[in-house]
């Protein structure tokens, strides 16, 4: 199982993806499930995945492959974030076409799915949810994030902090908090946590970061939302019969 997250404010879009694939007693794999594609000053563009691994490697390499040998159209020569999603669409379609049979030979699940965000000169930055289909939805004020994988757990928060005003440095915490609560409740979602920022009409990423089991800030985070949440409920009113 994996969670990713992506949330949009004015500011910008903070983008977070978990690295666990598989969970058990003996058996946990890791892989890294962002990607970025940049080009400073004309376009930043990021990426996270969930689902079947292999279509969603599959899907990157045939993205990646596309810019590498400027095979029009790609990512790196659309002229709109709408054109970026329709090309991870497109692609995942056609993996999901060529694959999806022999998978459910085995029973196997070739689901899939994507979101995308970022910037292209010329206009606003956008941010998407592809569905394993191909097809996708847009981010709006009034639904300014996506959520993919094990998302129920980390909702709630992102739910109450997010809105078009939200600072930087609240969304990021948000996004944090999203994945302590995910990880408390749900082994299947752990560490390391892969995050993107992009601030809005930079054009460039400025942070990517990755909390691993030693970042000191997210032991950090993770103690004091605990004690927090615990302060705050021993506060609420006794319910009088």
């Amino acid at each position: 199982m994996t969670y990713c997250v992506a949330t949009m404010i004015d500011a910008g879009i903070v983008f977070a993806s978990d690295s666990r694939t598989n969970a058990g007693i003996d058996n946990i794999s890791t892989f890294r499930k962002m990607k970025t594609f940049e080009r400073p000053g004309e376009r930043a563009l990021i990426t996270v995945n969930s689902g079947n691994l292999a279509v969603t490697q599959a899907t990157i390499n045939h993205l990646e492959r596309a810019v590498q040998h400027n095979i029009e159209p790609n990512l790196m020569s659309v002229h709109s974030m709408y054109e970026v999603a329709e090309l991870i669409g497109a692609a995942l379609r056609e993996v999901r076409h060529r694959d999806a049979h022999f998978l459910a030979e085995s029973n196997v699940d070739s689901c899939a799915n994507f979101i995308v965000g970022g910037q292209i000169a010329g206009e606003h930055q956008r941010l998407f949810l592809v569905y394993a289909e191909g097809n996708f939805i847009e981010a709006t004020p009034e639904t300014p994030y996506f959520q993919i994988g094990e998302v129920k757990y980390g909702k709630p928060i992102i739910d109450r902090i997010i809105r078009a005003d939200t600072s930087m440095n609240d969304a990021i915490k948000s996004v944090l908090v999203s994945f302590d609560s995910t990880m408390r409740s749900n082994l299947s979602v752990g560490l390391p946590i892969d995050m993107a920022c992009y601030n809005c009409n930079a054009l460039r990423l400025d942070l990517i970061h990755c909390f691993d089991e030693q970042d000191n800030y997210m032991q950090r985070l993770h103690r004091s939302w605990g004690e927090g949440v615990r302060r705050a409920f021993s506060q609420l009113p006794n319910f009088e019969c």
